[in-house]
């Protein structure tokens, strides 16, 4: 079974006390941007959009499984186009998302998997504080320092961006669970690789 979303706005996040830790600074600068995430071809002639939240199991089962596979059949061959959009069911969701995009486009799938690899232990490593020192070790590891850590996870701006971000992105891709594909066009729900294998297939032409 997926996991079922609520779409929650950033101010909803704000009241239920889901930014709380670590402290996030506020400003008064613009609205940041929101880098869209794209692994492979950017002229590859199938695109696959993933909806999937870092603390979603299903997420972390397809990431460690089937999406493997996918890379290696369809997006190292230059057939596919994988676009990431991050969904957020809670906060922990969130902050690993700001960590992840803390390292950049060129880091961030690398981040992601490690992410997904170790689910199961850093959202169960105790309180709030806890699972943000997980969530920073996996950041270090991946070469980003204390500095650049501290700021990613204090910005407001941005956390307040990709929670906007999402729920403008889930609204129009009519997003009710995780991991959601939409393959060229048409949505395809969490299934077997060989089915998604099936789908991308006919969108290849073959």
């Amino acid at each position: 079974m997926t996991r079922m979303m609520t779409l929650i706005g950033a101010a909803a996040l704000m009241t239920m006390g889901l930014l709380a830790v670590p402290a996030l600074a506020q400003s008064d600068a613009e609205t940041p941007e929101i880098v869209e995430m794209v692994l492979g071809d950017p002229d590859a002639p199938v695109e696959i959009k993933e909806y999937a939240s870092f603390t979603c199991p299903h997420c972390a089962s397809f990431h460690t499984g089937a999406f493997k596979q996918l890379k290696k059949d369809y997006i190292d061959t230059g057939k596919v186009k994988l676009v990431y959009r991050d969904v957020y069911f809670d906060r922990f969701g969130l902050w690993a998302s700001m960590m992840a995009r803390c390292g950049g486009e060129e880091k961030f799938f690398g981040i992601a998997d490690m992410i997904y690899n170790t689910q199961a232990d850093w959202t169960r490593a105790g309180d709030p504080t806890a699972i943000v020192g997980e969530l920073r070790k996996i950041g270090k590891i991946s070469g980003i320092d204390d500095a650049e850590l501290d700021a990613c996870f204090a910005d407001a701006e941005k956390a307040q961006a990709l929670v906007e971000w999402y729920q403008a992105n889930a609204t129009e891709d009519g997003i009710q669970a995780t991991p959601t594909f939409i393959i060229s066009g048409d949505l395809v729900e969490n299934q077997p690789y060989d089915d998604l294998k099936a789908v991308i297939e006919e969108k290849l032409g073959n």
